[in-house]
């Protein structure tokens, strides 16, 4: 009878849980949709490639108020949230918009389990967008400016006997202020999106030791047959060590050890290469040690690859995968959701939009103007897809020039903006830097933001030399970086060449397709070309590879095609904004993308 009492109560409360929160508003939904439990959103590991066994998620309903700038902390919440689902999204299950002139205030309250009582606790943030204030317990613990990376606070000193009390503000002045921001504008129409304010990624907390791992950074090189790692460490002395492990599979295959703050190198006799194709992973064992004692423990993974340049027999400079001419082909992917907006409904929906991309033959995405959640990234080194990956442009953005021609012209940013941008774009390099699939930075997008071209290529090129540099991605020209990067609209159009860099197609195609039932809104949808049914797209994207196909002989090193999804007014995508129709015949393409790569590998 007991038991029976006890499941009842639980079931009830879920039933609570669940009546407190559900999807707002009559937009587009994906299926993923029906998957979210409010009891459990997104509950993977959030940081696979540096993974602890023991972590507790704080996502779920929150309490959450919109005051004015300046206010005091809330005495009274307005209802609850679903976090991490920022606030304008339905899957929020608010809806609301925020704008410059108001600050989002968040309250939950947690626990942390018994058996961490001897351990220091960590608050992770995925990230949030884009001023933060923390307070835990009354006590105000740190703040943090930034949309797209994580942050985390030793909240050790702050804990109380009972349950914790977690306050959160966020200001986001969107369009309206200097920061990096993508596609977020507070008046959305045509290329430009629904805003993202507050807390888009997961929360967490984590027990470690005093002493602990914080990172890994890891570079592979192929031509040494090494791998070196750089475990940075919190609070170390002289007394620890670092002690590495490499595992084939299940298979120990090389091991090393290390005082705290030393380069640790491991060779691999018979490296298995990384490659879309043959998306090898090792796996790691990072420990602490003292006197034989374990401090931590960390699980991660790395994969030995190399991405270079280099002129082939004709002349053209080609960008090379393990020193081999590899031609890199993908969608442009803005990794937009109805739903969730900035986030995911499900790491099964996170997921989805690579295996897509791999059916349609692609071996490449650009993530374009956007940083997503660490478990996306370890999806594509799993999966095997190269990522090119954006600087979210902020700023002033201006309309688009006429990009076919050296204009030179650049925005003059205010030094507040350019320090933002600078703070910003390292600690993206920093947190994405041992992500294999990663294979080139974008710090500029089409002109939007674009400043001072030739010293910010050379010091990311400096910050990085491990990868390719695309300086201006159909932007304002310069001749610095690695690559020339043209758009060019429908159709393919090497209107430019450079014989000294990578010269590529950064972006083409936007072939529209409105499909009634599956749009964001009834009219004013938006493509650059636009057809009445599946067979006229996929022609007219055949038509367009079979002239890149061309090209790519002739100079072209690499292309990207618009769009992975329609999104919001955008109806030129693989897909519809809702992932419910593949719009293009998908065996088709493939075949005809498969053709475009070979045609210089």
């Amino acid at each position: 009878m007991k038991y029976k009492i006890t499941v009842l109560l639980f079931l009830s409360l879920i039933c609570a849980v669940h009546a407190q929160w559900k999807p707002q508003g009559n937009k587009l939904k994906t299926i993923w949709s029906e998957k979210v439990d409010p009891n459990a959103v997104l509950p993977e590991y959030p940081r696979p490639i540096m993974e602890r066994e023991q972590w507790k998620n704080l996502n779920g309903l929150w309490n959450y108020a919109i005051k004015e700038v300046g206010n005091d902390m809330p005495k009274k919440y307005d209802g609850k949230i679903l976090v991490p689902f920022a606030i304008e999204s339905s899957l929020s299950g608010v809806m609301k918009e925020v704008g410059a002139k108001n600050e989002l205030w968040y309250e939950t309250n947690f626990s942390v389990p018994a058996n961490w009582k001897s351990k220091n606790i960590l608050l992770h943030f995925g990230a949030v967008d884009w001023k933060t204030e923390i307070w835990l317990n009354g006590i105000k613990i740190g703040s943090h400016t930034g949309g797209y990376t994580p942050f985390s606070f030793d909240i050790t000193p702050f804990l109380t006997s009972k349950n914790q009390t977690l306050t959160v503000k966020v200001w986001d002045p969107s369009n309206e202020g200097p920061q990096p921001r993508g596609k977020q504008v507070k008046n959305p129409e045509g290329i430009w999106y629904t805003p993202v304010t507050g807390i888009w990624q997961t929360v967490w907390i984590e027990p470690v030791s005093k002493k602990y791992i914080t990172t890994v950074k890891t570079t592979p090189n192929i031509d040494t047959k090494t791998i070196q790692l750089i475990p940075e460490i919190a609070g170390s002395s002289a007394e620890e060590i670092v002690e590495v492990a490499i595992y084939d599979n299940d298979q120990l295959i090389g091991s090393a050890k290390a005082v705290v703050g030393q380069a640790i190198e491991i060779a691999i006799a018979t490296p298995k290469l990384w490659s879309p194709e043959s998306p090898f992973l090792y796996h790691t064992k990072i420990r602490l040690l003292k006197n034989k004692t374990v401090l931590d423990e960390v699980k991660g993974y790395f994969a030995m690859r190399k991405i270079s340049k280099k002129r082939d027999e004709n002349g053209i400079v080609r960008m090379q995968l393990n020193n081999k001419n590899y031609f890199e082909f993908g969608p442009l992917d803005q990794g937009w959701w109805p739903d969730g907006l900035y986030t995911a409904p499900t790491d099964e929906a996170l997921k989805y939009d690579i295996i897509k991309t791999k059916e349609l033959g692609f071996n490449m995405i650009r993530k374009h103007v956007k940083v997503e959640p660490e478990r996306w990234y370890t999806h594509c080194d799993q999966l095997g897809i190269l990522v090119w990956q954006d600087m979210p442009s902020g700023d002033e953005q201006p309309i688009w020039q006429n990009l076919k021609y050296f204009n030179g012209t650049e925005l003059h940013r205010t030094a507040e903006s350019e320090a933002i941008y600078r703070k910003e774009w390292k600690e993206i390099m920093n947190h994405l830097y041992s992500y294999p699939s990663i294979v080139v930075w974008v710090p500029f997008n089409e002109g939007w933001g674009q400043f001072k071209t030739t010293e910010i290529a050379e010091w990311t090129m400096a910050h990085d030399p491990t990868r390719l540099i695309n300086p201006a991605s159909g932007g304002n020209h310069f001749t610095t970086g690695d690559i020339l990067d043209l758009h060019n609209y429908p159709g393919p159009d090497m209107y430019l060449y450079d014989g000294q860099r990578v010269t590529v197609l950064g972006e083409y195609g936007g072939i529209g397709l409105p499909l009634e039932g599956h749009l964001w809104k009834s009219d004013n949808n938006w493509g650059y070309v636009k057809f009445k049914n599946s067979d006229e797209v996929t022609a007219e994207y055949i038509k367009y590879a079979k002239q890149l196909k061309t090209m790519a002989k002739s100079g072209f090193s690499a292309a990207v095609y618009t769009q992975t999804t329609d999104v919001e007014g955008e109806v030129n995508g693989f897909m519809t904004y809702d992932r419910k129709v593949d719009k293009m015949n998908f065996r088709e393409i493939k075949k005809i993308n498969q053709e475009v790569i070979q045609s210089i590998n």
